[in-house]
């Protein structure tokens, strides 16, 4: 039985929150597939939680647009649509370089280790030799650092369900595009941007980034 990731250090987290976390992350990489159904006890003894943590962590889910729920019917995975990338899309062309130039305005130097120690190890091993479910989570490591760095809890929470959700169109596509590791490489000058304390920089590469990242799925279409 596979128990549940532990914390990262210095943070103390309930069971729901692992549970959450560790569900969350299956359905952004699709090891959860779209449509699928979700079964509380399966997940409980695989994460080795009860299922009242389970529960918890499956109403978040609703609420972030990872699960639904029909009557007489259970809970599934909500299926990928394209049609939504417009729509997340729009949220975080607005959203993605406020947080890059308040990450830069705002980092702790606990935040820029953090986010240093993720760009060595982007550059330690190329991005183009790294497997597609590697690169994934790298990019969502160094996502979630940044809107961590912003120390608004608000905006971190909005960038991180949006951020999930593009994701999940990505893992959808992934076998279609043509440079993922580009994509990913693109955070180095991001994050430095963001250590050295420059806004204005780290907003246009973040808006970039999106924009990049939009233009590729809809390439790969």
């Amino acid at each position: 039985m596979q128990n549940v990731a532990t914390a990262p250090r210095g943070e103390e987290v309930s069971l729901a929150e692992r549970a959450y976390r560790a569900i969350r992350d299956r359905l952004v990489m699709l090891e959860i597939r779209p449509g699928a159904p979700i079964n509380e006890d399966q997940l409980a003894q695989s994460l080795g939680v009860g299922r009242t943590p389970v529960r918890e962590a499956l109403k978040r889910l609703q609420y972030e647009r990872l699960i639904t729920t029909y009557p007489r019917r259970g809970t599934f995975a909500t299926d990928v649509n394209i049609t939504d990338l417009a729509h997340i899309s729009e949220v975080r062309l607005e959203l993605e370089p406020l947080a890059a130039a308040q990450a830069a305005r705002r980092a702790t130097a606990a935040d820029r280790a953090v986010l240093t120690a993720l760009r060595v190890e982007l550059e330690s091993e190329g991005p183009r030799q790294r497997a597609a479910s590697e690169l994934m989570h790298l990019d969502l490591q160094v996502h979630r650092a940044i809107y961590a760095a912003t120390h608004n809890p608000y905006l971190e929470d909005t960038l991180v369900r949006h951020d999930n959700l593009a994701t999940r169109i990505w893992c959808l596509f992934v076998d279609r595009l043509s440079d993922m590791a580009g994509h990913v490489e693109e955070h180095g000058p991001l994050v430095e941007a963001i250590v050295a304390g420059d806004p204005d920089k780290a907003a246009q590469l973040a808006r970039s980034h999106v924009e990049g990242f939009e233009r590729a799925i809809r390439d790969a279409i």
